[in-house]
């Protein structure tokens, strides 16, 4: 009998409308949406549901994503769903500590605010950015960027879609560099800032700060963390990861293959989009995944 892993997407993912449904004809995700507004003192539903220039704001945005996703979770929880294993990309990290038990939902949407305000003021606009490199392997674009000052992998996402952070000219000289060395295409990301870059490390060393204060629990359901792509399973663990997972690489693909080399074949994706899906699908064909983003898709778990 194989596992099942729950996956929790990042920042990006954000639609107008994410989490509607669960919002309007359940009492358990109203009420994570209420708790929310409560502890952050505005309005989630008018955030998620309703057109506005806030959603894609960073300090808007993940409060607004860990919210919706933990609403679905524990929806899918109080119905008999269970991960054996979980894991969320960036942003998403924290909404698989709260399916493993390490965070309580009110703790991880608190976290993910200061969060993102720290991120969102911790390099001015202009300064930095982010690019997608297609078509080129891993090893080949760490050759390239590694000499380079002022620019790191930022993701690695799945084979053939990989992202890098740093400096806008660090980028940019990258970007030409890794066109010549055989990228298909370097796509500059519409971001506001340079997300896991070492530009960030004082956003995570404040963040660190912050995590003092927060409760930490031994994972209950062990979790694969960004920055290592290694299960953590002890409570000390986690806040050293957290506060590096800001300027570090996110070490997806390597999650991924992580729990599939531990018998992880179905990935259920928890959150607005199909992105993790379709990460899954191209890291490897021999495991099912499926996405969660409304109400009716919990249908699609009877198929796993």
């Amino acid at each position: 009998m194989g596992k099942t892993a729950f996956i929790f997407p990042g920042q990006g993912a954000q639609v107008c409308g994410m989490g509607q449904d669960f919002y309007e004809h359940t009492e358990t995700g109203r009420k994570i949406f209420d708790q929310a507004s409560e502890l952050l003192g505005f309005s989630m539903p008018e955030l998620c549901f309703e057109k506005n220039d806030r959603l894609d704001i960073t300090e808007y945005t993940q409060a607004a994503m860990v919210t919706v996703s933990v609403a679905m979770l524990k929806v899918m929880e109080e119905r008999g769903f269970r991960p054996d294993v979980t894991a969320g990309l960036s942003l998403g990290e924290y909404c698989a500590l709260a399916a493993s038990g390490v965070m309580t939902p009110e703790d991880a949407i608190l976290t993910v605010r200061r969060r993102g305000i720290l991120m969102q003021e911790a390099v001015p606009a202009g300064i930095g950015g982010m690019s997608a490199v297609l078509g080129m392997n891993a090893e080949a674009i760490d050759q390239v960027v590694d000499p380079i000052d002022g620019v790191q992998v930022a993701n690695y996402n799945c084979p053939g879609q990989i992202v890098i952070s740093g400096r806008l000219e660090a980028v940019a000289q990258a970007a030409e560099q890794l066109k010549a060395a055989g990228a298909k295409r370097v796509l500059p990301l519409n971001v506001s800032g340079p997300f896991h870059s070492a530009l960030l490390k004082e956003a995570g060393e404040k963040l660190g700060k912050f995590l003092e204060n927060v409760k930490i629990s031994d994972p209950v359901i062990p979790y694969a963390a960004n920055v290592t792509a290694e299960y953590v399973t002890r409570a000390e663990e986690v806040k050293p990861l957290l506060e590096r997972q800001v300027y570090s690489s996110v070490k997806w693909q390597q999650s991924v293959e992580r729990m599939i080399a531990d018998g992880v074949d179905r990935f259920v994706e928890i959150g607005p989009g199909k992105t993790l899906t379709g990460f899954v699908k191209k890291i490897s064909r021999d495991v099912k995944a499926v996405n969660i983003e409304k109400l009716d898709d919990l249908e699609k778990l009877k198929e796993l």
